[in-house]
């Protein structure tokens, strides 16, 4: 008797989505926050555009993925 096969595809998209968010939200907050990437100290910095590309690349990338697991 289990879960539905189609409820069961449901969640695991459900839990794919959230936990990928949360991996991204954890490497950027970790490389922003941590390592001082995020922060401009009275100039703008190499490394700090660079942290800001590869962020919003790295975003781009898991919208693309959640627009291919939802649609």
């Amino acid at each position: 008797m289990g879960i539905d096969p189609e409820v069961k595809r449901y969640f695991k998209k459900i839990i794919n989505s959230f936990s990928l968010f949360l991996l991204w939200m954890l490497a950027v907050s970790t490389a922003g926050f941590y390592y001082d990437l995020a922060s401009f100290h009275g100039h703008v910095a190499w490394y700090n555009l660079t942290f800001y590309v590869v962020s919003f690349l790295l975003l781009l990338l898991f919208l693309r993925f959640l627009y291919k697991t939802w649609k």
